[in-house]
């Protein structure tokens, strides 16, 4: 059997129906060759993350089953949330985890990508190792409008879909699939207060295209269920960009305010190696060596 994994970060539209919620994270249950490590499910949001692991082809087909499960179960015309999206299986994003290289897994999100079409017919954008253009490497290129904006201007060049007809699906909308040398880590920071104009201006400080971190994107977002606000953090490159240097910058900025960092959250899993880069770096160590970190001795035992 194939000793290759890959990490799969799935995001479908919906946060709020549990029994909708529960039904597409069933395809991926109880899967010879796939480990569902966790579903993060946000009202506010209304939309899940997943996150998997598995092998290529037993992964591939449990995807296709999630996504299937998605555009059967949520309906775009109806759907709505705080987290930009243009479908009901929004996004299938595929990482190198172990013994693959990213060639590979640009591959496989291109077959990916093909069976989703033809199995659903839902049409499909490639982005990041797998864009077409320099433009749709970014997911904030292809959701430009959101859903409702793009099923307007899908049928011109410059957005029609990289796989189907120039138009979305009438319920499903589309889905974007991509390959990528390594997952984004979601990290979200939040605020004192239920200003949302605050996290919004924090968040322009913050991310690349308004002269912040060239490896962060992040927007202003209100956390309803606890009538505060935060800035949500979609953190690309965690050695370039370590979080604890995000948190900072927002603790500074938030109190010109007057306002507090209360709390910091993780969204789905993160690599280790993103936690220790911080820890390192805000701790200043000095010839730190991973092995000194007990739990790393026990690989190859």
């Amino acid at each position: 059997m194939s000793d290759k994994f890959i990490h799969a970060v799935p995001n479908f539209s919906e946060g709020k129906r549990e029994e909708v919620i529960e039904a597409v994270v069933d395809q991926l249950r109880d899967v010879e060759g796939v480990k569902l490590v966790g579903y993060f499910p946000d009202a506010d949001f209304n939309r899940t993350v997943i996150e998997l692991i598995g092998r290529p082809e037993p992964l591939k087909k449990a995807l296709l089953d999630m996504t299937a499960k998605s555009i059967e179960l949520i309906d775009m015309e109806e759907q709505s949330g705080d987290h930009p999206r243009i479908g009901a299986q929004d996004t299938i994003p595929i990482f190198p985890l172990k013994d693959i290289t990213t060639e590979e897994c640009r591959e496989i999100a291109e077959e990916i990508g093909q069976a989703v079409y033809d199995q659903c017919e839902v049409p499909v954008y490639f982005s990041g190792e797998n864009a077409r253009t320099p433009e749709r490497e970014k997911l904030s290129f292809i959701r430009k409008g959101q859903y409702e904006g793009l099923k307007e201007v899908a049928h011109t060049p410059e957005r029609a879909p990289d796989i189907g007809p120039g138009a979305l699906h009438p319920s499903a909308g589309a889905v974007i699939v991509s390959a990528g040398e390594r997952p984004l880590v979601a990290y979200n920071v939040i605020l004192g207060t239920d200003d949302l104009e605050i996290a919004k201006s924090i968040a322009k400080i913050v991310r690349g295209p308004s002269g912040g971190f060239t490896t962060v994107r992040a927007v202003g977002l209100k956390f309803s269920e606890r009538n505060q606000v935060a800035v949500s953090m979609n953190m690309f490159d965690y050695d370039l960009t370590p979080l604890y240097r995000t948190f900072e910058l927002i603790k500074n900025e938030a109190a010109r305010y007057g306002v507090s960092v209360v709390a910091s959250e993780l969204v789905g899993v993160v690599p280790q190696e993103a936690l220790v880069n911080s820890l390192e770096k805000y701790l200043q160590l000095e010839d730190f060596d991973r092995s000194q970190i007990l739990e790393n001795n026990l690989i190859g035992l």
